[in-house]
């Protein structure tokens, strides 16, 4: 997994609440198990009308959102089902950070196993940041010091710690077993010699 240290982007403000897992990545594009390829269809019934054709008044169909790391979304983001491809498609679109009053959980756990930064703000910050980024210019984000700037003015945000850690590092599931091989080695080994019938 990519590590998370920081990024400067001009956000994009999708300012729905109940945005569901569906509405990210609908279920006709769930057959794969790849983590790649999926951006393209991202936001699909939102992104595209009836004949597959761009809708160009939506907020990441039009620059400079079309390339934003940062989304500003309303609450109860990433509600409905629990499918993991939601933060695939989120970051194969190149979407890095989503910021929100609130997430549904599961899909806010999944955002820090595959690299997303998910941000809780209050809604007269996202405001804020929607105003700012109408001016086109970038917002920063910093992780090590939980800090989001824009302009002259900064926010702190919260994170739990070893939620951070994870995204600094890079370490997703798997990692984080990987981080342990030594001493799953030496229990194994240990385990073999004394229990050689297991």
């Amino acid at each position: 997994m990519e590590k998370f240290k920081e990024i400067k982007s001009i956000p994009a403000h999708l300012p729905i609440i109940n945005i569901d897992t569906d509405m990210i990545i609908p279920k006709q594009f769930l057959k794969t198990i790849k983590r790649t390829g999926l951006g393209k269809n991202l936001f699909y019934e939102m992104r595209y009308d009836e004949k597959g054709k761009l809708v160009k008044d939506f907020i990441l169909n039009n620059e400079p959102y079309k390339n934003s790391k940062i989304l500003l979304a309303g609450k109860n983001f990433g509600c409905g089902s629990s499918r993991e491809h939601a933060p695939w498609a989120l970051l194969d679109f190149g979407i890095r950070c989503v910021i929100s009053p609130s997430f549904a959980d599961i899909f806010y756990n999944n955002c820090f196993k595959n690299g997303i930064l998910p941000i809780v703000l209050e809604e007269k910050f996202i405001r804020e940041l929607s105003d700012y980024s109408k001016r086109k210019d970038e917002v920063y984000v910093n992780l090590p010091n939980q800090e989001i700037k824009y302009g002259n003015k900064l926010i702190n945000f919260k994170i739990d710690e070893f939620k951070k850690k994870c995204l600094l590092e890079g370490l997703d599931d798997i990692g984080l077993s990987l981080n342990k091989i030594k001493d799953i080695e030496k229990y194994e080994n240990t385990t073999l010699s004394s229990k050689p019938w297991i």
